[in-house]
């Protein structure tokens, strides 16, 4: 599949970070509900007084109803002649015509073979978590959970650490058609703060839908005593979802950074992306 940038067109990085709990998710809605996507694309119409023209952008990661970002990536196509005139305070622009719960933090010509969803490497998510027997701190309630059972960290890693490589986590997502749920989980670990708030950190290729909160959800369990830490690799292996395992709530939950490779490997990782996975010794239907 081709990914090259239209005839008179300039691909545009965007870094951006938003807090969740006012949007409907990344991604535009026909139903019109409010997203981080349909509040970017509004501005920059707006910005660039381009009418009715639509720039849509691509992401690297859609990042579901409630769920935070802070290290977002996103890639938009805009006319030679728009970027040349808008460029050096574009940014600035933005700033002033976005809501407060959103902001771009960086605008800058993309190298050669850039995508922001299929070049990336990989993606580093942050879930937060308080056993605190008093509850989250009223300051942090719209970011992290409260789990009122005490928590367990070095059972949950020694659970964690079942998980990590290549596998399908079919039983920590929730399935789409025609997507497969091969995925390489490159890190798991989790740490309490002197807060006492535990942060999972949480890093892929990629996700599949549900991956990440599914995952905290086993490693909750096994943090309170009510499964042993044996448990969430067993229901990796079993392949089906299993009633068990709880899909956290969407507040805990950060894109705090994507990863990219050189300039020079950009549009090599962005082919390799899009190749369908399968595993070592899986036959093809």
């Amino acid at each position: 599949m081709s990914d090259e940038v239209a005839a008179g067109h300039v691909r545009v990085r965007m870094d951006v970070s938003y807090d969740g709990s006012e949007f409907s998710g990344w991604a535009k809605q026909a139903s019109g509900r409010r997203t981080v996507q349909g509040e970017i694309e509004d501005a920059l119409r707006t910005v660039t007084r381009s009418g009715g023209t639509n720039y849509e952008l691509t992401v690297a990661g859609r990042t579901d109803a409630g769920v935070h970002a802070r290290g977002q990536v996103a890639h938009v196509d805009l006319p030679e002649e728009v970027w040349a005139e808008h460029q050096e305070k574009l940014l600035k622009r933005m700033a002033g015509r976005l809501p407060k719960d959103v902001r771009i933090w960086a605008l800058s010509e993309a190298p050669s073979g850039f995508n922001a969803r299929f070049s990336a490497m990989w993606r580093r998510y942050a879930y937060r978590v308080t056993d605190n027997p008093g509850g989250v701190d009223p300051l942090l309630r719209g970011h992290v959970l409260w789990h009122d059972w005490p928590l367990d960290v070095d059972a949950m890693n020694e659970a964690a650490r079942g998980l990590l490589g290549e596998y399908d986590f079919a039983a920590y997502c929730k399935k789409r058609e025609g997507a497969t749920t091969i995925r390489t989980l490159q890190e798991l670990r989790l740490e309490r703060g002197s807060d006492g708030v535990i942060t999972a950190t949480v890093r892929a290729d990629a996700f599949c839908h549900n991956m990440v909160r599914s995952l905290i959800g086993a490693l909750l369990f096994v943090g309170d005593g009510h499964r042993g830490a044996d448990w969430p690799a067993k229901v990796l292996a079993a392949g089906v979802r299993d009633s068990a395992v709880h899909v956290v709530r969407p507040h805990g939950l950060t894109l705090e950074e994507v990863g990219y490779p050189a300039d020079e490997l950009l549009a090599a990782r962005n082919k390799e992306a899009r190749n369908r996975r399968t595993l070592p010794g899986a036959v093809c239907c």
